[in-house]
C-alpha cells in the first residue's frame, strides 16, 4: 500500500482531496466488489500521481476542469456507497462479525465421537459437526506432513506444504507469499482487531511472521502466548503438567478478553492434549485431557454467547484439530495413515454449504473465515488458496488435473445451486507466484459447472497451473513432472 505521509505532498489539491477521500472510503467494511474498487481506485491513482503530478502542473491538462469534475464524482461515489451500505446493514440484522479458532492438538475424529466432549456437542448443535482431514491428496503433490505447525500453516494460509513450505515444527522456511488470514484481514482493514492465545510464540512470530518485512510488518493487537518460557510460574516437570497449567491460563484470558474487548479475528491453540497423546497414546489418561480440552473450549464458548447476547454481534466460532494419531497405539503421527489424516471440524455457523458434508480439509478453514467476516481475498492470492470455503455460495471443489498426450483433463466436484452456472478455465506455464512474481494466466474456455469435467489440448510441456473460476470463487490444480 502506498505511504500515506508522502502521497500529499506537492501535489495538485484536487489529487490530494480524491485520494484522502479514497483511503478513507476504502476502509469502510463495503461489501467485497464496492470495497475492491476503492482498494484498486487508490492504488491505481497513487501510482498516477507520481507518474503524472508533474505533467499536471506543468499545465498538460486543466487543473481548474479536473478538480470540478473530481469532488462531484468522489462525493457522488461515497454517497452511494453508503446507501448500499446502510441498506445491506438494514437487510442484515445479524450485527458485527467476528470470528475466532481454536485448534485443540492431535485429536483423531474417532475420539471426538467417542467421547461425544458437551462443550463441543453444543456448539455443533447451533453448526454443525464433520470429519475432516489434514496430509493433502495422499501421493500427490499435494501430499503434507501430519505434524503440527504443518497444519496450522495449512488452515492459515489454506494452502498445502508444496506452497507454505512449513515441513515440520522447526518452521525453517515459511513462504510468506502465501498469505495468512491474519494479513490478509489486517490489508483489507487495518482497523480489525486482531488477537492470539497460544502455548508457543512460533505461532505468532514465525507461522503469521509478526513484524516482518516479508509479511508487511504485521502486527496483531493482542497477545498472550510464550508462557512455555516461564519457568518460575510453570516450571517445567515429567509428567507435562506444566503444559495442562498453561492451556487453562490461555483459556480463562482468551475467554476473558473475548468477553471484554471482542476482537474480530483470534486464534486460540491448546497443546496439552497432543503430550497425553504421545505420552499414553489411546488411553483413559488422553481421554481426559480431552475432555479437560473440551471445558477450554466451554469457556470460549460462553464468552462468545455473553458477547452476542449483550452486543448482538455475530460470532463464528470453528474448532478443529491439527492431526489425527497413528492407528497403532495413538502415540504418534507425521504419516499418511487413515487415521493420522482424520480430523473434525465443529462450528456454530448458520450458514453452511454442501462441502461441510464432504469431509472438508484444514485448508477450507481460511477461505471460510473470510467469508464469513465478509473479507474479499485478493485476487492473487486467492488464485493459490487449495480450500473452498464451507460457508456462503460455493461452486465447486476438489478439481483434479490429468495429462495424457497431448490433452489435460479437468474433474471436479459440481456444489453450486445455480445449474446454469459456468466457468472460466486459465492455464500457465509457471510458478513465479511463489517468488512474490506474476503468473500470465491465458483463458483456455468455459464450461458448465454441473458438466465436472472438461478437456482441453496442451503443448508437450511438463509443468501447468490451472485455474477455473466460478461465479463465487476459484479452485486451481497443478500438473507436475
Amino acid at each position: 500500500m502506498p505511504d500515506r505521509s508522502t502521497l500529499f505532498v506537492h501535489s495538485p489539491p484536487h489529487w490530494n482531496y480524491l485520494l484522502k477521500c479514497l483511503f478513507t472510503i476504502k476502509s469502510y467494511p463495503f461489501p467485497a466488489p464496492i470495497a475492491r474498487i476503492f482498494r484498486e481506485t487508490a492504488s491505481a491513482l497513487a501510482r498516477a500521481k507520481r507518474g503524472g503530478a508533474q505533467g499536471l502542473r506543468q499545465g498538460k491538462l486543466s487543473r481548474l476542469v479536473i478538480g470540478m469534475a473530481l469532488v462531484p464524482i468522489t462525493i457522488g461515489i461515497f454517497a452511494c456507497c453508503l446507501l448500499l451500505w446502510s441498506c445491506k446493514e438494514e437487510s442484515d440484522p445479524a450485527g458485527k462479525r467476528k470470528a475466532v479458532f481454536i485448534i485443540v492438538d492431535g485429536i483423531s475424529a474417532d475420539l471426538i465421537e467417542k467421547l461425544n466432549p458437551p462443550a463441543l456437542e453444543e456448539i455443533s448443535k447451533a453448526g454443525g459437526y464433520t470429519r475432516a482431514y489434514v496430509g493433502g491428496g495422499k501421493g500427490t503433490y499435494t501430499e503434507t506432513p501430519t505434524i503440527s505447525a504443518v497444519g496450522y500453516n495449512s488452515l492459515l494460509t489454506g494452502t498445502w506444504v508444496h506452497k507454505h513450505n512449513v515441513w515440520g515444527n522447526n518452521i525453517k522456511d515459511p513462504n510468506y507469499h502465501y498469505r495468512n488470514i491474519f494479513r490478509i484481514a489486517e490489508e483489507y482493514n487495518p482497523q480489525l482487531k486482531t488477537a492470539i492465545f497460544s502455548t508457543w510464540t512460533d505461532n505468532r512470530t514465525k507461522l503469521i511472521g509478526e513484524g516482518l518485512p516479508q509479511t508487511g510488518g504485521i502486527q496483531l493487537d493482542y497477545k498472550f502466548d510464550g508462557l512455555e518460557l516461564d519457568t518460575v510460574k510453570y516450571p517445567h516437570d515429567d509428567n507435562s503438567d506444566y503444559i495442562h497449567r498453561i492451556d487453562e491460563a490461555v483459556a480463562a484470558e482468551a475467554a476473558h478478553y473475548i468477553q471484554e474487548n471482542g476482537p474480530d479475528l483470534s486464534w486460540i491453540y491448546l497443546q496439552y492434549t497432543d503430550d497425553m497423546g504421545h505420552r499414553f497414546g489411546n488411553s483413559e489418561k488422553f481421554y481426559e485431557a480431552i475432555r479437560m480440552a473440551d471445558a477450554q473450549v466451554g469457556k470460549v464458548w460462553e464468552a462468545i454467547k455473553a458477547r452476542e447476547n449483550k452486543f448482538s454481534e455475530n460470532w463464528l466460532i470453528i474448532v478443529t484439530t491439527d492431526h489425527g494419531r497413528d492407528s497403532i497405539n495413538g502415540r504418534h503421527h507425521g504419516g499418511q495413515s487413515d487415521r493420522e489424516r482424520l480430523t473434525w471440524i465443529v462450528t456454530n455457523a448458520d450458514s453452511l454449504n454442501e462441502r461441510f458434508n464432504q469431509t472438508p480439509g484444514v485448508v477450507d478453514i481460511m477461505p471460510s473465515v473470510a467469508n464469513h467476516l465478509r473479507i474479499p481475498i485478493p485476487e492473487e492470492v486467492e488464485k493459490e488458496i487449495d480450500g473452498v470455503p464451507f460457508i456462503g455460495e460455493i461452486d465447486f471443489a476438489d478439481l483434479k488435473a490429468e495429462i495424457k498426450g497431448g490433452e489435460i483433463t479437468l474433474t471436479w466436484k459440481a456444489l453450486s445451486g445455480d445449474k446454469q452456472s459456468r466457468a472460466e478455465i486459465f492455464i500457465t506455464e509457471t510458478n513465479h507466484f511463489k517468488e512474490g512474481k506474476t503468473d500470465n494466466y491465458r483463458k483456455v474456455g468455459e464450461v458448465e459447472i454441473k458438466e465436472e469435467e472438461y478437456t482441453m489440448e496442451v503443448a508437450n510441456g511438463s509443468f501447468y497451473k490451472i485455474l477455473m473460476k466460478g461465479p463465487n470463487h476459484c479452485v486451481n490444480a497443478w500438473v507436475v513432472p
